[in-house]
């Protein structure tokens, strides 16, 4: 599955110095999944989280518009990946209808792009016309996918989406089995030429993990090679209970262990030595400091130190919609059972009680998923959004 911040060109400068916007103290819970064999959790930053609102006030209004939106098309997929549970529990796919009655929602909350994620969305059998649907409004569609059906499909994608995310987690074909679960690294590397041959903008996602990440130097070369637009990396998440459809405890050797911290760290040096023209250029999406996030991500993991601090306002200007119509506030925060959507109703279901109050405990740093996000977006205020 590829996650809604595969798309990390959506993402708004921020400044070189991150400022945590909610940040959840030490003493907070302690997380939902059994720790990965040898790794701690290192400590929560300990920052002050913003001041409570005055008596009968919100921390965060209720929004007028919601400029992004993730779609997600299907819970199935035809991956097998180590760090995702869609392939083994998904099995329902949202209506044409369903989508149908959701533009004048969308309409009326000014919704310029749309991610359109799953499980897998190529495995829907109306992901052309969903696309189209949603294009023929005038937003900006933007396929987040594993690549596995790309080759087949690349001329109709490049017809109807303006932009493409692929996952891709290894750079040879053993990697990408270990990882992914299949043995299809060429199969997808083939979708993903296809697909830029075809005039679509392809951009690729490296999730960083154990199994991966002493091949970090390798991918930027291997994204020339397949003619994408940018590269981007994010730490594998090993933390949050509730992404990637994880419905059993969650034990698996996917994190650095302490004593791969200092190959990471000269990886990443070497990373920036070597490719530097790339980084000036953004055809590595990350910065060269914001990259080296990886490595304190990775050193919390293993309670060596804090986690980066997390600048995120996502929920502010943007939702998550399910196969079902339910709502979240993000991909890694499930939303109250009574939030859902039928369509014309979106804004008032997005400003019901119940998500204005989850809305507010993110604000107000009191849910530890922000804490160790691996994912996050933050907009400027008054900043449209670069697509």
């Amino acid at each position: 599955m590829a996650s809604p911040c595969d798309a990390t060109s959506l993402e708004a400068a921020a400044p070189p110095t991150a400022v945590p916007a909610a940040p959840v103290s030490a003493g907070a819970g302690p997380l939902l999944f059994p720790k990965p064999a040898g790794v701690g959790l290192g400590p929560a930053p300990t920052a002050p989280a913003p001041p409570a609102p005055a008596p009968g006030s919100r921390a965060t209004p209720p929004l007028r518009h919601l400029p992004l939106v993730t779609l997600y098309l299907t819970d199935r997929c035809n991956s097998r990946c180590t760090t995702c549970d869609y392939w083994r529990h998904g099995r329902t796919d949202i209506s044409l209808e369903s989508v149908r009655r959701l533009l004048p929602g969308l309409r009326e909350a000014g919704t310029r792009i749309v991610l359109i994620s799953g499980g897998e969305p190529l495995l829907h059998p109306d992901w052309e016309s969903i696309a189209g649907l949603l294009r023929s409004q005038g937003m900006r569609v933007w396929l987040l996918t594993a690549g596995l059906a790309l080759a087949k499909h690349a001329r109709k994608v490049a017809g109807v989406f303006d932009d493409v995310t692929v996952s891709l987690d290894g750079t040879h074909a053993a990697t990408y089995a270990a990882i992914r679960g299949l043995e299809a690294f060429d199969k997808v590397c083939e979708g993903i030429r296809a697909a830029a041959d075809a005039g679509v903008p392809v951009r690729l996602r490296t999730t960083v993990q154990r199994a991966n990440f002493e091949e970090l130097p390798d991918f930027v070369p291997l994204a020339h090679r397949l003619q994408a637009r940018q590269i981007s990396f994010l730490a594998v998440d090993v933390a949050n209970p509730h992404a990637f459809a994880r419905q059993e405890a969650f034990s698996s050797d996917l994190a650095l262990r302490p004593g791969d911290l200092p190959v990471l760290d000269r990886l990443l040096r070497d990373l920036e030595r070597r490719h530097s023209e790339d980084f000036r250029a953004g055809f590595i999406a990350e910065s060269p400091a914001k990259l080296r996030r990886l490595l304190q991500y990775f050193t919390a993991v293993c309670g060596q130190g804090p986690f980066p601090p997390v600048r995120c306002n996502a929920p502010e200007f943007s939702a998550v919609i399910g196969v079902n119509g339910q709502l979240q506030p993000c991909f890694f925060i499930p939303g109250p059972a009574a939030a859902r959507t039928q369509g014309l109703d979106l804004l008032e279901k997005v400003n019901s009680p119940e998500l204005l109050d989850l809305r507010d405990s993110i604000r107000l740093g009191k849910r530890r998923e922000c804490v160790t996000c691996v994912c996050s977006l933050w907009r400027e205020p008054g900043v449209g959004l670069r697509a």
